[in-house]
């Protein structure tokens, strides 16, 4: 019975400190400690009408879902996250069988370059660049299939950056 109170403890201690785990946030160094920051409309340099409003949109729910940052409005933040839409592309994924000029499935791309700007001293924190793509099945009405594909195209350049600012990768 003294051997396994003595053996108790030593294994707690080991089993506490495997496989680097560690409690609370993952935040970047450089990042550790900003928790406040604000996030003003994304800028569009692309031809796409009302994209810079869906990415901006995007990228404020999935940063409230991670929970790492609170968005809030510039003047309580403690850096300000911008970003510039600058590219939407789009190319062909599939073709219909019998005539590879006619499109069948549709591939997306949307970048958006970004910075996390200070507020104390307008130093650039963090700079970066993410991605999101999107493959959709073309429906008989192409605007709405392309307006889906841009949706999931912004959501999943979102938990990109998402991901960057919080964790570091």
């Amino acid at each position: 019975m003294k051997f396994f109170t003595c053996l108790l403890p030593v294994l707690v201690l080991g089993l506490t400190g495997c496989a680097g785990y560690q409690l609370g946030g993952a935040k970047p160094q450089h990042l550790a400690g900003v928790t406040k920051i604000a996030i003003p409309g994304f800028t569009n340099q692309t031809l796409e009408p009302r994209l810079g409003p869906l990415v901006t949109n995007a990228v404020i729910k999935q940063i409230q879902a991670d929970g790492s940052y609170q968005v809030v409005s510039r003047d309580e933040a403690e850096a300000v996250l911008e970003g510039i839409v600058t590219n939407v592309d789009r190319s062909q994924f599939r073709a219909v069988r019998n005539n590879v000029l006619r499109t069948s499935q549709l591939l997306v791309r949307l970048r958006t370059d970004y910075k996390l700007v200070s507020t104390a001293d307008n130093t650039v924190l963090h700079r970066g660049r993410a991605w999101g793509e999107s493959y959709i099945v073309l429906d008989p009405n192409f605007q709405l299939s392309e307006a889906q594909a841009l949706e999931d195209a912004a959501q999943r350049m979102s938990l990109t950056m998402t991901s960057e600012l919080s964790e570091g990768w």
